[in-house]
């Protein structure tokens, strides 16, 4: 992996957020995403098949599958910005990302389901330990362009993404050092506890409560939370 050098900045333009799953988990883990979202899976391609995309029912995708030989089940990032070649990244804290090509495109809308909420995956939240922050901050924000601001809580800072792009990008200061900077997906709804029933019936298991937000894992071990967030405009 190569690190982010002295390279002159455009604001990005599209997010791409790719759910990174050990094979042995692979089937599980792209239905329940489906399931989650709504999605139908797309066909596979890469030499051996490893990725796929999450076709939303309307606007253009923004989340991915990608079958890793080792390691645990997480997220990364693909940051699209114009006519450019494919770098595979790391950011100062140890995080994995890529600049890819690509242009704007148009945001799903939130899925409706039968408990009458709504719900989208809206946010890659990026679990950050304390020594690394100040910099995972200001790197990420350089990154994309995007403005920096300060959180609904003191451990929180997100950055303000232009309005056609499908995910936001909260950055969360842990209590501890705890290895490398790592990320998961947040989702936002209208109803917490009646979406995080949904989520139990695809297989889901719920990790932990807390005020505004719920703790899952999904089939493959990773973790994720539901918001209470308005899906619409992805703030509380």
């Amino acid at each position: 992996m190569l690190t982010h050098g002295s390279i002159t900045r455009v604001t990005t333009a599209w997010i791409t957020a790719f759910v990174d799953v050990p094979a042995s988990r692979q089937a599980a883990a792209a239905a329940f995403w489906c399931g989650v979202t709504g999605s139908t899976l797309s066909s596979t391609r890469g030499a051996d098949g490893e990725f796929a995309t999450f076709l939303p029912p309307d606007g253009d995708p923004y989340l991915r599958f990608q079958r890793i030989g080792a390691g645990p089940a997480g997220v990364h990032l693909d940051l699209h910005e114009g006519d450019r070649d494919l770098e595979v990244l790391r950011s100062p804290g140890g995080l994995p990302y890529c600049l890819n090509e690509g242009e704007s495109g148009v945001r799903p809308l939130p899925r409706i389901w039968a408990g009458g909420q709504a719900s989208l995956v809206d946010q890659v939240c990026l679990d950050v330990p304390p020594s690394a922050y100040d910099a995972e901050c200001a790197f990420w924000a350089d990154a994309t362009g995007w403005e920096l601001h300060e959180g609904s809580r003191p451990e929180f800072r997100f950055l303000a993404r232009p309005d056609e792009v499908p995910l936001r990008i909260l950055l969360q200061r842990l209590d501890e050092e705890n290895g490398p900077v790592r990320a998961h997906l947040d989702l936002a709804t209208t109803d917490r506890a009646a979406e995080t029933d949904r989520h139990r019936g695809l297989g889901a298991r719920v990790e932990a409560t807390r005020q505004h937000w719920t703790v899952l894992r999904d089939p493959s071990g990773a973790t994720y939370c539901i918001t209470d967030r308005d899906p619409y405009t992805g703030v509380l």
